[in-house]
C-alpha cells in the first residue's frame, strides 16, 4: 500500500523530511478495524513528532492522526462496525498514523462518519473535535458554575482548528458567552463566522481587552497556543475560583499567578484515554457519533479551509509548513490517494 513517512526528524525544509514509500498492507486483529483511507487532516502534532521523534533505526514513521474512510475488515474481537460503513477518528499515536491507503485503529475510538459531510470536510473534524470536548465537558466542566463569575469563556487562538470548534461546541451546547482571540481581520471574520459573541485582539494585553467588554471576569479560559506569553494576562483576567485549560506544549509554566485566586489548571491531551488504555477510551467513538448527529442536525460546520490533493509527500510537506508557520486558519486536509503506481 502506498504510505508517506519518514526515517529522520527534521526540519520541513528537507527533500528526505517526507517521503512516498511502500509498505505491507495491514491485518485486522483483536478489537482494530482495517480502514481503507479516503481524507486526512494536518494538525500541530503532525509537525512536533516529525521534528523531534525519530523512528526505530531502518525504520519508516507514519503520520497523521484524523482520518475519514471506509471498514473493509474487522479483527475477531470487534463488534460495533461492519465492512463498507463509512467512519472517522483519530485513533492513537502509540501506532502508525493514517497518512496510508490503510489503516487500523481499535473500534473503540472510531465513531460514524456525518451523512452531510463530504469525506474531505469530515476529516478536518475528529482530533480538534475531540480535543475540544474533552476540555469544555470533562477538564472544565463549563455546565458546572463558578460562584460570581461571569458565564463567559475565553478561547485563546479561536482561530486554530481547535479554537474553530469549541467555538461551536461552547455556543451549540452551553449558554457561556463565548470571547475568541484573533489578530487578524480575516481570523476575527473566521470566529465571528463560527459564532463567538466577542472578538479581542490577542497582539495586545488580554486583560484590558477583556475588560473593555464590560461583561465582566470569565469564569473560564481555553488557551490553545502561545499560553506562555499570555499567562501573565490569562491570571489577571480570569475569575476567583475560575478554571483555566491548556493544549500546547510550553517549556515551562509558572502558574503562582493563579494560586490567590485558587483557580484551577487542566491539560488536555486528546490521546490519553489510547495512550493508557484507559476504561473509558470508548468515550471518544461516542463523543464523535455524537458530533456527527449535531454536525447532521446542522448545529456545527465543518472546519475546513482548504483541501490538498492527493495525498503525497509534496503536499504533506506542504501543509506541514502552512501550520508551522502559525497562520494556519481552521484545517487542510489531504483527500485520495493517486491511483498511478
Amino acid at each position: 500500500m502506498k504510505a508517506v513517512a519518514y526515517r529522520q526528524a527534521g526540519t520541513i525544509d528537507r527533500p528526505d523530511s517526507l517521503l512516498d514509500i511502500d509498505l505491507p498492507t495491514p491485518v485486522a486483529t483483536g478489537r482494530d478495524l482495517l480502514i481503507e483511507v479516503a481524507a486526512i487532516a494536518v494538525n500541530p502534532v503532525d509537525t512536533k513528532i516529525r521534528k523531534s521523534a525519530p523512528p526505530t533505526p531502518g525504520t519508516f514513521k507514519v503520520l497523521g492522526w484524523d482520518a475519514v474512510g471506509r471498514v473493509v475488515a474487522m479483527g475477531n474481537e470487534a463488534t460495533t462496525f461492519h465492512p463498507g460503513d463509512e467512519v472517522w477518528y483519530a485513533g492513537s499515536i502509540a501506532r502508525p498514523g493514517a497518512n496510508s491507503q490503510f489503516h487500523l485503529v481499535d473500534e473503540r475510538l472510531v465513531g460514524r462518519k456525518p451523512r452531510s459531510l463530504t469525506d474531505a470536510e469530515a476529516a478536518a473534524l475528529p482530533l480538534t473535535a475531540i480535543t475540544a470536548w474533552e476540555m469544555l465537558f470533562d477538564r472544565l466542566d463549563v455546565r458546572r458554575v463558578v460562584p460570581s463569575a461571569a458565564e463567559a469563556i475565553l478561547i485563546v487562538g479561536g482561530a486554530g482548528g481547535v479554537g474553530s470548534i469549541a467555538i461551536q461546541l461552547a455556543r451549540t451546547l452551553t449558554d457561556l458567552t463565548v470571547i475568541a482571540t484573533a489578530s487578524r481581520p480575516e481570523t476575527a471574520a473566521w470566529v465571528r463566522e463560527l459564532g463567538a459573541h466577542h472578538v479581542v485582539d490577542h497582539s495586545r494585553p488580554l486583560a484590558d481587552e477583556v475588560a473593555s467588554l464590560g461583561i465582566g471576569a470569565p469564569a473560564f479560559v481555553f488557551s490553545t497556543t502561545e499560553t506562555h506569553r499570555h499567562l501573565g494576562e490569562i491570571a489577571k483576567l480570569i475569575a476567583p475560583q475560575g478554571r483555566f485549560g491548556l493544549i500546547d506544549d510550553p517549556d515551562s509554566l509558572d502558574i503562582i499567578g493563579f494560586k490567590r485566586k485558587a483557580v484551577s489548571v487542566h491539560w488536555e491531551l486528546m490521546f490519553t484515554r489510547s495512550l493508557f488504555e484507559t476504561p473509558d477510551m470508548g468515550e471518544q467513538g461516542r463523543l464523535l457519533t455524537e458530533v456527527a448527529r449535531l454536525v447532521d442536525a446542522g448545529r456545527l460546520r465543518t472546519t475546513l479551509t482548504e483541501v490538498l490533493r492527493p495525498i503525497n509527500a509534496d503536499n504533506l510537506r506542504r501543509a506541514h509548513a502552512i501550520i508551522e508557520s502559525g497562520r494556519a486558519r481552521g484545517k487542510i486536509v489531504l483527500e485520495g490517494f493517486s491511483q498511478e503506481n
